[in-house]
């Protein structure tokens, strides 16, 4: 038997086929665009990332290699369950006949922002927190839900449910339309401690309940895959499908992190460090070191998200500063990324960046600056840039894990996944500057192995989500902090740390050119 483990992330869907001992079947992967329709609006458009998520089945069921035969999945290995990982706060407005009716708003669109004043009368940061593990901020599925509902009418009344990335695929391929307790957090609308949606937040946004999916446990099995989408995806009728789990808490299932005492440290579009624990923590605490609190996929267990989007401005570093030779070795089915961290060199650079390229995470939230890159003269190199860039994503998230201890929670030690892990030089320079060590599995694309183990364990294949990841989980390289470069990353930490107040007001002002 295999299991069939689905990401779907902010850009792009992967697909993986994996044996119950963890081993890469098939695979596929099809990117999309996030769709920019007028400054502050990000969302993606839902009819063609859906058939782009079916051409990754696709490509998956149907691709050659081992463990498939003429094209086709083996007989020897056939697909038993499915479950979906998925990027978190967006939604998808869906008939109940299964019509896709609108786009899917992304959490980092500005719509909804003019509800956050209202909303932050009703509740104080801490009463908010208790109830879901979080403070206010536009970046949840609430404001989303909300500016919908008041600019966009017709479709709120029309839509049968409003469905998170993971229910959304599941209830395409046929299960009932459920979102998991790790997803439903990222609305901001769901109760930690009752696992149901909150009347009292959704009375305050003025939502219905009815809009919104029921909640359930990730590994729980809600539903079957369709007869007609199984002849056209190429899956064996009556394929379970289980709860999946936000896209970090399946990346943490798919490395091994179900325990206290190690994190995830996701390298994507987004960057993010998810430690785990058990219980909820002192509030105040948290809220003071900008932390969350979720439902991990493991049960019982709890998770918080520091993060950034620095993967995204290694990406614009790609765009801008090697777009044609991207480009060319695109063309040639080769990835230009190795070429590039090729000319990180190794030792002391004085060049700095303010990674506020997009809104920041933790602890501090700012949505509203600018990035910048210091330290620059005639002979610098775009490798040193690079490099710069690496370090400052590393040092942002540094500032948030400075504060753990105060809240009861340590880091051992990371286990790295994600497409950037791929690179030496990207977890070394986290190791060094984080001073910790970092694991990285055999399989990196943790979010799909993550899905399957939950696949398994949903059809008992796996008793517990140990036994899952004793099964499924290679551990491989293991990166140790290096004495030489630790002074270096300590000044150089300290000298980050002064980079935006120095800046704060000239960015202001920037702001205000039109």
């Amino acid at each position: 038997m295999s299991l069939l483990g689905l990401d779907v992330g902010t850009t792009g869907c992967k697909a993986v086929l994996f044996s119950t001992t963890g081993d890469v079947l098939t695979s596929g992967y099809t990117e999309y665009n996030i769709t920019r329709k007028q400054t502050g609006y990000a969302e993606l458009d839902s009819r063609e990332v859906w058939q782009n998520i079916k051409q990754t089945i696709k490509q998956t069921t149907g691709a050659s290699g081992p463990g498939s035969t003429d094209g086709k999945v083996s007989s020897k290995d056939p697909i038993t369950a499915v479950s979906i990982a998925s990027m978190g706060e967006a939604a998808v407005p869906v008939s109940r006949d299964r019509e896709i009716l609108g786009p899917s708003i992304m959490g980092f669109d500005s719509r909804g922002e003019a509800y956050l004043r209202g909303l932050d009368a009703s509740f104080s940061d801490k009463e908010l927190y208790d109830i879901n593990g979080n403070t206010l901020a536009n970046q949840f599925g609430i404001t989303k839900l909300m500016w919908i509902k008041n600019h966009q009418p017709e479709l709120y009344e029309k839509s049968y449910k409003f469905l998170l990335w993971s229910g959304f695929v599941a209830f395409m391929l046929g299960a009932e339309p459920f979102v998991d307790y790790s997803l439903a957090n990222r609305t901001l609308l769901f109760d930690l401690q009752t696992c149901d949606w909150s009347k009292p937040l959704l009375d305050a946004a003025g939502l219905d309940r009815e809009k919104l999916p029921d909640t359930v446990q990730s590994g729980e099995k809600i539903g079957t895959v369709s007869t007609a989408m199984a002849r056209e995806r190429g899956l064996p009728e009556g394929t379970a499908i289980l709860a999946g789990a936000h896209d970090q808490c399946a990346n943490a299932v798919g490395c091994g992190v179900i325990t206290p005492g190690s994190a995830m440290y996701g390298m994507g579009t987004f960057v993010c460090i998810a430690p785990v624990f058990t219980g909820r923590k002192e509030t105040e605490k948290m809220i003071e070191a900008g932390l969350n609190t979720e439902h991990h996929a493991v049960k019982d267990m709890f998770v918080s998200f520091i993060y950034n989007m620095g993967g995204s401005i290694i990406k614009w570093f790609r765009d801008t500063y090697a777009g044609g030779e991207h480009d060319a070795a695109a063309s040639e089915g080769k990835d230009i990324y190795p070429t590039l961290f090729a000319e990180v060199p190794e030792g002391r650079t004085r060049v700095t960046v303010l990674p506020h390229f997009t809104p920041m995470g933790p602890p501090d939230f700012i949505d509203d600056s600018l990035g910048a890159i210091a330290g620059l003269n005639l002979e610098t190199s775009r490798g040193e840039i690079l490099k710069s860039i690496i370090e400052s994503n590393v040092f942002s998230l540094k500032e948030c894990i400075e504060l753990l201890p105060e809240t009861g929670m340590e880091i051992s030690n990371y286990r790295v996944v994600g497409g950037g892990s791929k690179s030496n030089i990207m977890v070394q320079t986290c190791c060094d500057i984080l001073e910790t060590p970092f694991i990285r599995p055999k399989v990196t694309e943790a979010g799909a192995l993550g899905a399957a183990i939950l696949a398994g364990l949903g059809t008992g294949v796996f008793d517990s989500f140990q036994e899952g990841v004793d099964a499924m989980v290679v551990l491989g390289d293991r990166f140790e902090p290096a004495d030489t470069y630790r002074d270096y990353y300590r000044e150089k930490f300290e000298q980050y740390k002064k980079l935006y107040p120095a800046l704060e007001d000239f960015i202001g002002g920037l702001r205000g050119i039109t």
